[in-house]
């Protein structure tokens, strides 16, 4: 069954109108027709609770074509429980060229919460404001298509670029409290300290995973975070590159927390 998201405002009693770019994937990308049953997630703000939003399974009425507006009827409300029972939040190095859509997408499949771009010392991308801008733009739309497809109950936010240090804050803004860093300088006979630190992990903490960018954290970056917090963790013997360390830390997470709400 097909998935969108929409604003609370487009709700009035059980009518739900559905209008600009949803509106033209449903008539246009997916043609469905008048009779044909879409689940809806209202959009919650991520500040406001846990995520676990409310599905509203629906019947597409009509389309309105002079207003580009689709009229869905509401047939029942089901409770949304898919979220994991921990705020994943993703502090990512940023990498060359198209990566960052790569982890963005796959993190949100995976139950990340939100997900941070960070500019470190070996990031070779470097952002003016304006292209900053469109890439956050860009990186949201693909966090809204991705959690859509995943039936996610929220659609993560991606922030804007942070400093090293910035990010760090940021962590401590949020009250984190389980900060893990997978770091390839990190003991790799230190799998059991590994297993020991995820088996620590209770639904309702919030847990950061910092990954660096291609060429690794800086050593002066890896000290600040350990005095931050951050415990030093093994993904194994093996050199993982960016875009598959986070998704690694993360695939691990899913199976440890999942259906332990």
């Amino acid at each position: 069954m097909h998935q969108i998201f929409i604003d609370e405002s487009q709700i009035e009693g059980k009518k739900i109108l559905v209008t600009g770019e949803d509106y033209h994937h449903i008539r246009n990308v997916l043609r469905m027709k008048p009779g044909e049953e879409i689940s809806v997630i209202p959009k919650t703000p991520l500040s406001d609770g846990e995520g676990n939003g409310k599905e509203l399974r629906c019947l597409l009425n009509a389309y309105h074509e002079t207003e580009r507006e689709a009229e869905l009827t509401l047939i029942f409300v089901k409770e949304a429980d898919i979220e994991l029972p921990c705020r994943i939040y993703l502090f990512q190095g940023l990498p060359k060229g198209d990566k960052m859509e790569l982890i963005i997408q796959k993190a949100v499949e995976l139950g990340v919460f939100s997900i941070i771009p960070v500019a470190m010392r070996r990031s070779v991308v470097r952002l003016s404001p304006e292209r900053e801008r469109k890439r956050i733009e860009r990186y949201q739309a693909i966090a809204a298509a991705a959690a859509g497809q995943a039936k996610r109950g929220i659609i993560p936010e991606v922030t804007g670029v942070r400093s090293f240090t910035e990010a760090l804050r940021y962590a401590e803004e949020q009250e984190i409290g389980v900060r893990l860093l997978p770091y390839e300088l990190s003991d790799q006979t230190g799998m059991d300290r590994t297993r020991r630190i995820f088996s620590d992990i209770r639904p309702g903490d919030k847990i950061a995973v910092f990954i660096g960018p291609e060429g690794g954290f800086d050593e002066e970056e890896t000290g600040l975070a350990v005095e931050k917090g951050f415990q030093e963790i093994t993904l194994g013997k093996r050199i993982l590159r960016t875009e598959t360390a986070g998704l690694t830390v993360l695939s691990w997470l899913v199976f440890l927390l999942e259906g332990r709400n």
